[in-house]
């Protein structure tokens, strides 16, 4: 974690450190065992693994603003938002990020880049018209605080884990297919069939790490703001009107930002307070409770 005045959390800190280490384990072993079954691509299908690995890390912010629609914003455009983010910068000891508006009805905001120094903070057109300003302030300190973890290029790179492996099982079997037109077709089938399930296995486990790294860090991103901003109660206001108005956009848009829910501030979906073991985000009554508990804190007289 970069120096910053936002709490240290050594649990997230610890959790992004073993999940990235499980990964790259992962993913080292899938590639040697594609290796091994389709050796005439090994070279290939090396470079195929450190290309999209690379890709992810160098452009997540601005495929993540693709994804959105989203764009960059002057202070000129936007003096109130940025205002407000270059308070919250100040207060955090941070460098400020780049700041992003998305055209959206949708609520929410998230925050993306492989660096403090190329990140963006990006609000939707929804939330800017649905929060006040203390409540919004809250919003904007959670998404600083995941720049300050640095938990949002972790995310990034572990997601793209499974994207990798489809990719390189892909790739092998492309070149084994070539390869079995002249040879042995059931020593072919049998290495297709290693490859798929090796795969899998790496998806599953990525899929599941990533979710519970996803939670955990949700929550580390609402206390860290909450105590930056010494306001949790507008925290906790802002994230009932986002989930209360979620469940007032159509299906429809709401499967267009399907990709983004890991790094939104509430998951754009229905039943978002499910606890569910593939949730990207812990329950709305979980982190009101967390909320509750700080604004408990905070409110204790001193001395």
């Amino acid at each position: 974690m970069s120096q910053t005045r936002f709490i240290k959390d050594t649990g997230l800190t610890a959790r992004m450190t073993l999940v990235m280490f499980l990964l790259g384990a992962l993913l080292v072993g899938l590639v040697v065992t594609l290796m091994y079954l389709f050796s005439d691509f090994a070279l290939l299908i090396g470079f195929a693994g450190i290309g999209v690995a690379f890709y992810q890390w160098w452009s997540s912010d601005k495929v993540a603003m693709r994804a959105m629609r989203a764009r960059e914003v002057t202070p000129e455009e936007a003096p109130e938002l940025h205002g407000m983010i270059d308070r919250l910068c100040a207060m955090a000891d941070m460098p400020k990020p780049r700041v992003g508006v998305a055209d959206l009805a949708i609520p929410n905001a998230f925050a993306t880049g492989r660096s403090p120094d190329r990140a963006v903070v990006c609000v939707t057109t929804g939330i800017l018209g649905k929060l006040t300003a203390e409540e919004l302030e809250g919003v904007l300190a959670h998404e600083l605080s995941h720049v300050a973890h640095r938990d949002v290029l972790v995310m990034t790179l572990a997601s793209s884990a499974g994207i990798v492996a489809g990719m390189l099982t892909r790739s092998a079997q492309f070149g084994g297919l070539t390869r079995g037109r002249g040879n042995n077709n059931q020593g072919t089938a049998a290495a297709f069939a290693i490859a798929l399930v090796v795969s899998l296995v790496v998806y599953a486990v990525s899929f599941f790490l990533t979710r519970l790294l996803s939670r955990y860090r949700e929550l580390s991103a609402d206390r860290a703001g909450a105590y930056l901003t010494s306001k949790p109660a507008a925290l906790a206001s802002a994230l009932q009107k986002i989930t209360g108005e979620m469940s007032m956009i159509p299906e429809q848009d709401l499967r267009g930002t399907k990709a983004m829910n890991a790094f939104f501030i509430a998951p754009a979906v229905s039943g978002a307070s499910l606890r569910t073991i593939t949730a990207t985000h812990p329950s709305l009554e979980q982190r009101l409770e967390q909320l509750a508990r700080i604004q408990g804190e905070l409110s204790r007289p001193t001395g």
